[in-house]
């Protein structure tokens, strides 16, 4: 074939091709519900503090490669045990990508399902095998015998435990994870990005188990805006994946304002505790609506399923009031009719709740 007739699209792998990109809709303008983000910013005196601090970046240098200062900020914020090591990424989506072009070819990844989306997405992209292994569709919990059976028979390289959940919210039985790390063939992820409105951890189990590894984002507490992750494992395990981590990968301006945040633990500490107060403000509220079935959280966000509604007509009657939410009908299976709130303010909340009623009320 000539250069001339040559199709473009001939050399990308029909799988990539297969896969649609992670759409992230445009929220200017609404009351912002629906990605899970800390709705509070800092306090202006903090702010002063840091944009003065900010003065003496040097932009036009190279990033510390090693991010030393910034890894002890995490280590003791986070209360990773000692002798662990970190690998930092450009939020936990640039980690999961390192964790899976570690594989080898053809490897098989697996998790519960319904699940943080981009573990199949990166797996799929990369040539990867990728198996879901259901939920319970009662109360979202995790199949231990199915998902232990799941793994006698697919032997997975890699598993992806949410905990907790996203989009479900929801903490894993601690002692069926227990189980899974026992059986695991391969390396176990536990994927902790809401840790901070969570009642339980696996950052101490490092100590137990060299095949674990703990994964944590601070977008959730109230830095998504600076787009940084850490892996906490074994040294040797994280030398390995640091092999596969672009230089510079940190740009100077996160490291300089995560150490900064990372001094500040009362600010955001206040901040967790208001939301996870808000977070049960709205629980309550949500309960009382006969047309919709409320599941148990202990992150940033609430999972409901409406019982007589359309989601997607719901979805877009909040919209067109300046709410946006999570619409998670489209993905079907288990969450068929459902919606994720993200906590907001209180007053954010009260004016979801507002719109919420008046829409599940209207008769047509």
């Amino acid at each position: 074939m000539s250069a001339s007739k040559r199709l473009p699209f001939e050399v990308l792998r029909p799988e990539l091709q297969a896969l649609s990109a992670y759409h992230v809709p445009d929220s200017k303008g609404y009351i912002k519900l629906d990605a899970m983000e800390n709705p509070y910013a800092w306090p202006e005196d903090m702010v002063d503090r840091w944009v003065k601090m900010l003065r003496h970046a040097a932009p036009n240098r190279y990033p510390d490669p090693a991010c030393e200062p910034l890894k002890e900020a995490l280590r003791q914020s986070s209360k990773v045990p000692a002798g662990k090591a970190l690998l930092l990424g450009n939020g936990s989506d640039e980690i999961i990508q390192i964790l899976l072009m570690a594989l080898k070819p053809g490897a098989v990844v697996m998790a519960p399902e319904p699940t943080f989306v981009m573990y199949r997405q990166i797996a799929v992209s990369l040539g990867l095998e990728f198996v879901g292994v259901p939920l319970h569709p009662k109360d979202f919990s995790l199949d231990a015998p199915g998902f232990l059976k799941a793994i006698e028979e697919h032997q997975p390289a890699m598993i992806f435990l949410a905990y907790p959940n996203n989009p479900t919210g929801n903490l894993f039985d601690y002692t069926k994870i227990l189980d899974v790390l026992e059986v695991a063939p391969g390396l176990v992820v536990l994927d902790e990005a809401y840790a901070p409105y969570a009642s339980s951890s696996f950052m101490s189990d490092l100590l137990a188990h060299d095949h674990l590894l703990v994964m944590r984002t601070l977008s959730k507490l109230g830095l998504a805006g600076l787009r940084l992750g850490f892996l906490a494992g074994s040294p040797p395990l994280i030398n390995e994946f640091e092999k596969l981590r672009l230089p510079y990968n940190i740009n100077v301006l996160t490291q300089m304002s995560a150490e900064f945040a990372l001094a500040e633990p009362l600010v955001f500490e206040g901040q967790v505790a208001q939301i996870i107060a808000d977070r049960a403000a709205l629980d309550a509220a949500l309960r009382e609506l006969s047309a919709v079935e409320v599941f148990d959280s202990e992150a940033n966000f609430i999972l409901v399923r409406l019982k007589r509604h359309d989601p997607t007509e719901v979805f877009m009657a909040l919209k067109s009031r300046g709410i946006l939410i999570k619409n998670l009908h489209p993905q079907g299976g288990l969450l068929s009719g459902c919606l994720r709130i993200t906590v907001g303010t209180p007053l954010e909340n009260q004016q979801f709740l507002h719109a919420f009623k008046a829409i599940l009320e209207d008769p047509h």
